[in-house]
């Protein structure tokens, strides 16, 4: 099985340091004034979380606060819908990796996963692929979001293999912005599942619905490598008394 980041400690033993570096720092939300997204940003450069994840069009604005820290920028690329072409999705992750190599942790791709609904499974392979490729000549991981609450447990074991056979360095539940169905996020049935499905291969990311203490303590004992969390929810599961 996978191996655990901190293999001789449990979560509760943790320090703010330790616990912050499993954190993808969300700030994706549209309607965010610059303002609001530089002081995110600064808020988790300063806990020490491992990327800021943002919307591409604010690279330029956010890269002067992670310059020299240990934080990186995680660009969201064809987010929320994963449904633009191929080469759209191409052009996207190209334009990221030659302007922000230096400061680009990783790059997160939405899968189409209507093509994983339809039993596409060799089209997601490429269309994954096409991207891991362009941002792997930068040395840039990526992540692959299935949006897991619109699939069932079949369709997240394959897409957990198409994820592997293009090459991909994790694999992650959701976007956190799917409607028409109920979210359940980063439930510790489903990491259990993509754990098992990619072993060693992929490495694991949750979001969506990781809003406490004791669910964010949980998936690091299960030997989940990172969370996406949302900016109220990053003082709750780090018990920041703020």
């Amino acid at each position: 099985m996978k191996r655990m980041k901190h293999p001789n400690k449990k979560a509760s033993e943790m320090s703010l340091k330790e616990l912050a570096s499993y954190i993808d720092y969300s700030v994706l939300k549209p309607e965010f004034t610059e303002d609001q997204i530089v002081e995110l940003t600064k808020d988790g450069v300063e806990l020490g979380c491992a990327t800021i994840c943002i919307n591409p069009g604010y690279m330029e604005l956010c890269k002067p606060y992670v310059e020299g820290s240990e934080t990186k920028l995680c660009p969201v690329c064809d987010f929320p819908f994963g449904t633009s072409s191929t080469e759209s999705k191409v052009a996207q992750a190209k334009i990221l990796v030659d302007h922000y190599a230096d400061v680009i942790g990783e790059l997160d791709i939405v899968a189409n996963f209507g093509w994983i609904r339809s039993g596409k499974y060799d089209a997601v392979t490429q269309d994954i692929k096409a991207v891991v490729d362009v941002c792997h000549e930068k040395n840039i991981p990526v992540k692959v979001i299935f949006e897991t609450d619109a699939l069932n447990e079949e369709q997240v074991r394959k897409a957990c293999h198409c994820a592997m056979d293009a090459k991909a360095d994790f694999v992650k539940t959701s976007t956190g912005f799917l409607t028409g169905f109920e979210a359940h996020g980063a439930t510790p049935e489903i990491i259990k599942i993509m754990q098992e499905e990619v072993q060693d291969v992929c490495k694991v990311k949750g979001s969506g619905c990781i809003r406490t203490r004791e669910h964010f303590l949980q998936l690091i004992d299960m030997g989940i490598d990172r969370m996406g969390v949302g900016y109220k929810s990053v003082p709750v599961v780090l018990d920041l008394k703020r």
